[in-house]
């Protein structure tokens, strides 16, 4: 574990803003998935969780692999409530917002805390998710198969 951190305890006291992706990604493999559960199940830990996840988002995006692509992604991650994000991809930037918009998603990824962690950190493979249904898609499916490219993951 980084820093000595561990656990959801750990986790809990974590100053987010010092923590790298490369750092955050070992800190969620080294989570069991009962220590998952518990950051879900503590809805100030989960929303800062969260929040830092998608905050980081915008910085972790890749223009250059990005393009000209124009794309509206919706993340529900589900769990004792239904959190809801966005994020906007157009003109070589990613905008992310909390909450649901009324624009049409171009893709709509559906997962539960846990496997939502474990992706957005490195440590699971979207597809072997989809195909172990721990992750849902509706709409553009080719797109949600590259989503990962567009941004800058880290490997722990």
């Amino acid at each position: 574990m980084t820093d000595g951190v561990s656990g959801a305890g750990g986790v809990a006291g974590l100053d987010f803003a010092s923590v790298t992706p490369e750092e955050f990604a070992k800190i969620v493999k080294g989570l069991s998935g009962k220590e998952i559960t518990e950051i879900a199940q503590d809805a100030e830990l989960r929303a800062r969780v969260l929040q830092e996840v998608f905050g980081r988002m915008g910085r972790q995006f890749k223009p250059e692999a990005a393009g000209t692509l124009e794309a509206l992604i919706r993340w529900k991650i589900t769990g004792a409530d239904e959190a809801v994000y966005e994020t906007d991809i157009s003109d070589g930037t990613c905008t992310v917002r909390e909450g649901r918009s009324n624009a049409e998603p171009r893709v709509t990824l559906v997962m539960a805390d846990a496997e939502f962690l474990k992706l957005v950190s490195g440590n699971a493979n979207p597809v072997t998710m989809f195909m172990m249904r721990k992750l849902k898609v509706a709409g553009d499916v080719a797109l949600a198969a590259g989503l990962t490219r567009y941004f800058d993951i880290p490997k722990a």
